[in-house]
C-alpha cells in the first residue's frame, strides 16, 4: 500500500508497482491535518507506527508521495492509516456527517475527530469491541486535543457493531469495521447494523466498490442511474450518491482497488479491468 522495496509486487495486493515510475515526478500530499497528533505507541497486539516516506495511490486519485504517515497494525495486518486512499474513501461520509453521527469501528479515531468539525455535526458515538483499541485513542489523546473542545461531541462505546441499539435518533451510520477494502456480505452486514440503528443516512466504507461489483455482475453499466438502483436494491439508504461525477469515481476506484474481486460469474469489462484481474482470470 505505501511502498515497494524490490522486485514488482502481485497486482493484487495494495502496493503499487513503481518499477516504471518517476518517483521524483509525483505530486506530494498535502497531507491531513491530524496527522501530527500521533505518536508511536503499542498496546496489546496493536502498533502505531509512522512511515518516514512512501508512495501510495489515492481512492480515485493517483500516486502521491507520502510523508511522515502514521500506521495501524495488528500483526502484519495493516489496519488503518493516514494516507491518501483512506481519506478519500471516507470523506463523503464524513462530508454528509451531522446530528447524531455513529461510526462503527475506531480505528485511529480520524473519522470521529473530522466529523466533529462540522457544525451540523452535534454527536458523535463510536463503536469498538476491543478494549486495546479504546486504551491506545484514550494515551494517544486525540479527541481531548480537538481545537474549541469539539473532542467533547464525541463518546466511544465498547460494543458490537452488530448489537448497539441508540437511545437517540441517528442521522448518519458509517460502518467501518472491515480489513480489506473489498469482502463478500459487506452490504448484507451494514444492513444488519442499521437494523439496529435505523439511521436516517448511511455510507460504508467501500461502498463504491460494492456498488460497482454488483453493477458490473449484471452487466449493467456504472451510471447514475444504476448505481441509485443498486442501492435500493441494497435496501440501505445511502448518500453521496448525488456526488459530482460519483460514476466516474466509481469506475477510477474500481479499476484501482477491485484487484480481482469481482463478484463470481462476472465478466470484467475492458475499463475496468486491471492487471489483477487479467491474473484472476489467468488461474
Amino acid at each position: 500500500m505505501v511502498g515497494q522495496i524490490g522486485g514488482i509486487p502481485d497486482p493484487r495486493s495494495g502496493v503499487p508497482d513503481l518499477s516504471t515510475i518517476d518517483i521524483e515526478a509525483l505530486p506530494d500530499w498535502e497531507g491531513d491535518p491530524l496527522a501530527f497528533y500521533y505518536r508511536p505507541i503499542e498496546k496489546g497486539d496493536w502498533a502505531l507506527t509512522a512511515l518516514p516516506f512512501g508512495v501510495a495511490m489515492g481512492y480515485w486519485s493517483g500516486l502521491h508521495r507520502v510523508y511522515g504517515m502514521p500506521i495501524l497494525t495488528r500483526g502484519s495486518d495493516v489496519w488503518m492509516s493516514i494516507c491518501p486512499m483512506e481519506v478519500e474513501s471516507q470523506w463523503i461520509g464524513i462530508d454528509n456527517a451531522g446530528g447524531h453521527t455513529v461510526i462503527c469501528g475506531l480505528g485511529l479515531g480520524w473519522a470521529a475527530a473530522m466529523a466533529s468539525f462540522h457544525p451540523e455535526v452535534e454527536r458523535i458515538t463510536v463503536l469498538e469491541r476491543d478494549e486495546d483499541v479504546i486504551e491506545m485513542n484514550r494515551e494517544i489523546g486525540l479527541f481531548d486535543r480537538l481545537p474549541d473542545g469539539l473532542g467533547d461531541k464525541i463518546e466511544v462505546v465498547r460494543t458490537d457493531a452488530f448489537d448497539w441499539k441508540p437511545d437517540s435518533p441517528v442521522d448518519l451510520l458509517m460502518p467501518d469495521i472491515w480489513l480489506d477494502m473489498v469482502s463478500d456480505g459487506r452490504a448484507e452486514e451494514t444492513r444488519r447494523m442499521q437494523g439496529n440503528i435505523g439511521a436516517q443516512g448511511v455510507y460504508f466504507w467501500g461502498q463504491e466498490l460494492e456498488i460497482a461489483r454488483h453493477i458490473v455482475r449484471d452487466r449493467e453499466q456504472i451510471t447514475d442511474a444504476t448505481i441509485a438502483d443498486t442501492a435500493r436494491e441494497f435496501d440501505l439508504p445511502l448518500v453521496g450518491l448525488d456526488t459530482e461525477d460519483y460514476a466516474e469515481n466509481i469506475k477510477t476506484a474500481a479499476r484501482q482497488w477491485m484487484k480481482g474481486r469481482w463478484l463470481e460469474g462476472t465478466d470484467v469489462p475492458d475499463e475496468l479491468r486491471s492487471e489483477a484481474d487479467r491474473l484472476q482470470g489467468s488461474e
